[in-house]
């Protein structure tokens, strides 16, 4: 009873934008040494993705027919066999279009590396924005290195590209 609502607060936690939230992590950062580390770049990360993969997951696991894992229980499957075995192999054009999306979000984000990481820890994104300098100039230097920090993402995306659609269609659409 009530996870419908629990469900629904943590929708509602989409609706919150990441701006709002970086000067009270910053304090929480610093009391708790997590300023100036990948574990507390991560964490923010997790934190921030987990309403939209809860979302995502939900709605694609609960079509799945009940049908299949009261047969394997019948046939004597175990819970954790039947999660391996049966849910894992069925949820994961849905788990590749959640990796797809985490991961583009993450490569891409700019603003929680400034906040929150060091110059050591800075990401390809914040190196290109230190190239554009602010006097603009060196476009062929920023043109070639944002080239290249589309490589990954895009190897990423070619090599998960046939769950994608699939994983995203079925968690949207009620069969």
């Amino acid at each position: 009873p009530g996870r419908d609502w629990i469900f629904i607060g943590v929708i509602a936690l989409l609706v919150v934008p990441l701006q709002m939230a970086l000067i009270p992590m910053f304090t929480l950062y610093n009391k708790v040494s997590l300023y100036d580390t990948v574990a507390g770049i991560v964490l923010f990360h997790v934190a921030f993705g987990l309403p939209f993969a809860i979302f995502l997951l939900r709605n694609f696991f609960i079509g799945i027919p009940k049908d299949i894992m009261e047969s394997a229980r019948i046939d004597g499957a175990s819970e954790l066999v039947i999660f391996v075995r049966l849910i894992l192999p069925l949820g994961l054009p849905a788990i590749a279009s959640l990796a797809i999306f985490q991961f583009l979000w993450t490569w891409n984000d700019l603003l929680v590396a400034l906040v929150f990481g060091a110059s050591d820890l800075s990401p390809l994104t914040v190196s290109l924005a230190n190239l554009a300098g602010t006097q603009g100039t060196q476009w062929q230097l920023l043109s070639a290195g944002a080239f290249l920090s589309i490589a990954l993402p895009l190897v990423v995306f070619l090599s998960l590209q046939r769950f994608f659609v699939r994983g995203l269609l079925a968690g949207g659409l009620k069969g």
